[in-house]
């Protein structure tokens, strides 16, 4: 995937959600709104896609949200059956749970040990989930600056260093996901209030 130059104007980034799918599962890595604000997403099933994604972001070992349209695709994905059952009847909802991964998906987890999986509860963001499987995202922003609740926001972030722009209008308004850790005893911590309240 070719990373277009930074001269390029942001309308020309901009994609439909067709195009964007075939993107993503070609290997891309894009800006879109989740079902909060506005991301930058790569397939989970990827690894270069998920080590560019990381590489934009400036993240190291701070795991991103993997986002699903449903538990089979996070079982799929490698996620234990054991894990999902003691959390999936939380979904779908505004709501991150961060969980013990193997080390079969470090790349992922960036060799922490945990990540946070989320089942989405927007109509919108789940069909394409549903035709490209798990993404990994992250706030579209730079660390430490605020997240972005327009796709313009996002495009004074990356401008062309990313592949696409998915435009779903001003996500004001809108809080980021709750964010809970799974403990091995069965509790819940919560990490980072947010839409969803405990």
């Amino acid at each position: 995937m070719t990373n277009m130059n930074n001269g390029k104007i942001l309308q020309d980034m901009l994609v439909d959600k067709p195009k964007a799918i075939q993107l993503l599962k070609a290997g891309a890595v894009g800006v879109m709104a989740t079902d909060t604000v506005y991301g930058l997403v790569a397939s989970a099933h990827n690894q270069k896609a998920v080590e560019r994604f990381y590489a934009l972001k400036s993240r190291e070992h701070k795991p991103g949200t993997v986002i699903a349209a449903s538990v089979d695709q996070l079982r799929e994905l490698g996620v234990s059956q054991q894990r999902l059952d003691m959390v999936a009847h939380m979904w779908p909802n505004p709501l991150s749970i961060e969980t013990p991964l193997g080390e079969e998906l470090s790349y992922l987890h960036q060799a922490t040990g945990r990540q946070g999986l989320r089942v989405v509860d927007d109509t919108a963001v789940r069909a394409i989930l549903d035709e490209t499987g798990p993404l990994v995202t992250s706030s579209a922003n730079k660390p430490g600056e605020p997240g972005s609740v327009t796709v313009q926001q996002a495009w004074d972030y990356f401008n062309g260093s990313v592949d696409f722009y998915l435009d779903a209008g001003d996500r004001s308004g809108r809080a980021p996901s709750t964010l809970i850790k799974l403990l091995d005893d069965g509790e819940i911590e919560v990490i980072r209030p947010g839409a969803m309240k405990f």
